[in-house]
């Protein structure tokens, strides 16, 4: 008989408005995951995005409007705990805790590492390097036991199942070991490079489709999407991986197989499947788009939808810290 409650955390950076990978990959998922276990944890990242520091103004709106965001996606402050991370300082200092016991050439083999450090010039600052153990405190604090991650994340999850590993080891039987609940959807690829995936920073405006995007900009996005001189649709994500994009992407948000979304569109060339492809993303946006722009005229609700969560979560946290400090002597 198993007693161990499985309680699951996971994080989304406020980036602002989520785009279209953010959703399918991540937020689509919390939402089914919120109905189906009785601990859910997701916390909206805001320490995690100050490695790469932004004008304070526009922090604090990112904050709000990915708040928005994932209220308008269906998260359920009723059905979950949603909370801004640096309004439970017990994170940052379980984090130094965690810190002391993990050592550096562990950390500057993280492939994160290597190549954020090359967007910072190659310095890197000290939160670049340790944010990965910052990741190990969020999810050790509340004792999780479930955690859920793209491919990306995976060596990041492994991390942190080898520090409570080692700190189990040292002081006695105390964290679960985390595990990862992998998501199901293909990574959303980039609509101009179809190589690389889906990305808020991308320079390239047509690439990334935000989930508050216009009829119009989503219209155009996807007819400027990146395919090949094939004109038949067919899914082969090595050879045709523009195209097998779209797939993807059609698939994801109508909910049906590839199978079924490639019967669809037999007959069809490319051009003509990029409208449809649009127009099921722009039928799937739409309620969630006009919900985004109701909350976020009401900033006092989003404060404090942030502030409950982040008391409820704290009252999680506290006594499980407590005995932590007592476990390592302070």
């Amino acid at each position: 008989q198993n007693l161990v409650v499985d309680r699951i955390f996971s994080g989304i950076q406020p980036t602002g408005t989520p785009h279209l990978g953010n959703y399918l990959g991540a937020i689509q998922n919390w939402v089914t995951l919120q109905e189906e276990c009785s601990s859910v944890l997701y916390s909206i990242m805001d320490m995690h995005s100050f490695t790469m520091p932004k004008e304070p103004a526009v922090l604090r709106q990112n904050i709000l409007d990915t708040t928005a965001a994932v209220l308008a996606c269906g998260i359920d402050p009723k059905k979950c705990y949603l909370f801004r991370q640096s309004l439970v300082p017990e994170h940052a200092e379980l984090a130094w805790i965690l810190g002391c016991l993990t050592n550096v050439p562990r950390l500057l083999r993280l492939p994160q590492w290597k190549m954020k450090r090359a967007s910072q010039n190659n310095e890197g600052t000290v939160g670049l390097l340790t944010y990965p153990v910052l990741q190990a405190a969020d999810i050790l604090l509340y004792k999780s036991t479930h955690v859920p991650v793209g491919e990306d994340q995976v060596l990041h999850l492994e991390l942190a199942q080898d520090i409570a590993q080692h700190f189990n080891k040292k002081y006695g039987e105390f964290f679960p070991v985390p595990k990862a609940i992998l998501s199901t959807t293909k990574k959303i690829k980039s609509l101009r490079d179809p190589t690389v995936k889906m990305s808020k920073s991308d320079p390239q405006k047509l690439a990334t489709v935000n989930i508050a995007d216009t009829p119009d900009e989503i219209v155009l996005k996807f007819r400027k999407a990146v395919t090949d001189f094939t004109s038949e649709v067919t899914y082969d994500p090595a050879g045709r991986p523009g195209v097998s994009n779209l797939v993807s992407i059609h698939a994801a948000v109508t909910g049906l197989s590839i199978k079924e979304v490639l019967h669809q569109a037999a007959g069809l060339d490319t051009a003509h499947y990029k409208m449809v492809v649009a127009e099921s993303v722009i039928q799937k946006f739409a309620p969630i788009r006009n919900e985004i722009k109701k909350l976020q005229e009401d900033k006092s609700h989003l404060i404090k939808v942030l502030e409950d969560g982040a008391e409820k979560a704290k009252e999680l946290a506290a006594p499980i810290y407590q005995e932590i400090r007592r476990l390592v002597g302070f």
